[in-house]
């Protein structure tokens, strides 16, 4: 037991040494920073999840781990990655620290800006981002999360013209890309496009009850994918 808590300290400070720091002060990390989050395991017979996001899944990572205790132990790894070959290295590196049931995943706010991901890679690299985990993990259950709207800074309830453009053009990407590996897709996207009113007004982030409107979701995906000889396990 002692051996493996070692293994995911170590992990945990490789993957913080590792992260870049955000140079674009819109996105930054909203919280306690880039980090991993480790569950507190009680019952180590309970499914092992996964989220993986950058500050939109710290908004609403508590609610989903609230939501989840007795059924699941859950780790979130926020980060602010985009799509590259190095971050592919980096979530073989994660993903070998436990053997998890469900992997619900997103990156894309921090892949935006023009020059980030070198133009033709985004669906390579993120088809390559899946093979990692169907190659590391082939029997966990694997979800894939829209990216949230991006709205005009100080005018929460309109889009912006130019970065939002840019991520439904990402998320289109991805679909395609979870269409052809058969990964379903929780379209986080669809859940908060038409209540732009929650959005907290900084362009990216959003407010209590957009998150809590996430996780009700994310819950509900993830509870849907735990393996059922656990289920029946968990009190």
């Amino acid at each position: 037991m002692k051996t493996h808590w070692l293994g995911l300290f170590v992990a945990a400070l490789y993957v913080a040494q590792a992260a870049p720091q955000e140079t674009d002060p819109r996105l930054h990390a909203d919280g306690k920073g880039w980090r991993i989050e480790r569950a507190k395991i009680v019952d180590p017979a309970l499914p092992r999840v996964l989220l993986i996001g950058d500050s939109i899944l710290g908004g609403y990572r508590g609610e989903v781990t609230k939501a989840l205790a007795g059924k699941a132990n859950v780790d979130a790894w926020i980060n602010p990655y985009c799509q590259s070959e190095h971050l592919n290295k980096l979530l073989a590196e994660v993903l070998a620290q436990a053997p998890y049931d469900v992997i619900h995943f997103n990156m894309g706010l921090h892949g935006w800006p023009v020059g980030r991901i070198k133009e033709g890679t985004f669906e390579p690299l993120t088809k390559a981002y899946v093979q990692v985990i169907k190659d590391k993990l082939p029997k966990a259950k694997i979800i894939w999360a829209s990216s949230t709207p991006v709205t005009v800074k100080g005018k929460p309830t309109e889009l912006d013209p130019v970065i939002n453009v840019n991520i439904i053009g990402q998320n289109r990407m991805a679909a395609q890309v979870m269409a052809g590996m058969n990964v379903p897709v929780n379209d986080l996207y669809a859940l908060l496009v038409g209540k732009l009113e929650l959005a907290r007004g900084d362009q990216f982030h959003w407010t209590s009850p957009a998150y809590k409107i996430l996780s009700d979701a994310i819950v509900k995906r993830i509870q849907t994918a735990l393996p059922a000889e656990k289920k029946a396990a968990a009190p």
